[in-house]
């Protein structure tokens, strides 16, 4: 089992906010900073040298700004995964650090315990954004295909916003689908191809993100939030 911390880079200009987040995240075992920078310039250079797995990135710096570091950082090493910790919650500016190639966008009042699970879900491959920010991602997606009347897709495109606002993979969504068509474990296993014990564990991941007990909930949350 790899026991090795996630390499995380803190970019912010602000010092205090850049300490304060090094002193609470070096503590959890799973994470270990090894670098600081305090703009996106010395954010690329931070990258170069440490190759960290995830950096996270303010928006508003001197110098270079976290949309266009962000940008030059996928662009360069596709591995690093990038999240946005800002205290702006303006859609431009989510739709901006998303489409740079980010894989979250937080805000800066989000509880450390909750930062640092973020920070290792990003790791492991998985997209995040807190549901207040999914639901104005919908609302803009659904004002754009009604000022262009280029409706198709729209659905589609909420479903996978309101996954990512629970940290819900790709394949867990499969799951969630199947168990909302009645499907049992079984059943989803052969439609999946998977194991009967590796649908009992997406199961498990599912019920523990959507804050449900049983398939009846997780069917119920998921078509009220619009994810199926």
């Amino acid at each position: 089992m790899n026991t090795t911390p996630l390499k995380l880079l803190l970019v912010d200009d602000q010092d205090l906010i850049r300490e304060s987040l090094h002193i609470v995240l070096d503590m959890d075992p799973d994470i270990h900073v090894v670098g600081l920078a305090e703009n996106g310039h010395i954010a690329l250079k931070q990258c170069e040298e440490q190759q960290p797995d995830v950096v996270l990135m303010d928006i508003h710096m001197p110098v270079m700004d976290g949309v266009e570091a962000t940008r030059q950082i996928k662009a360069a090493w596709p591995q690093i995964r990038v999240i946005i910790l800002t205290t702006f919650q303006e859609i431009s500016y989510v739709v901006d650090a998303l489409g740079a190639g980010a894989e979250g966008y937080l805000l800066k009042a989000i509880h450390p315990k909750d930062l640092a699970a973020g920070i290792k879900w990003v790791h492991q491959g998985g997209t995040l954004i807190p549901q207040d920010i999914a639901r104005m991602l919908v609302q803009e997606a659904r004002g754009a295909a009604d000022h262009t009347s280029q409706g198709a897709g729209v659905k589609a495109v909420e479903e996978q916003i309101r996954a990512d606002a629970y940290g819900l993979s790709e394949r867990e969504v499969q799951v969630l689908h199947c168990i909302a068509d009645g499907l049992n474990n079984r059943e989803i296993a052969e439609k999946l191809f998977l194991s009967e014990g590796t649908v009992k564990n997406y199961i498990s991941s599912i019920y523990s993100k959507m804050d449900v007990r049983d398939r009846v909930q997780a069917s119920k949350k998921a078509h009220e939030e619009g994810m199926l």
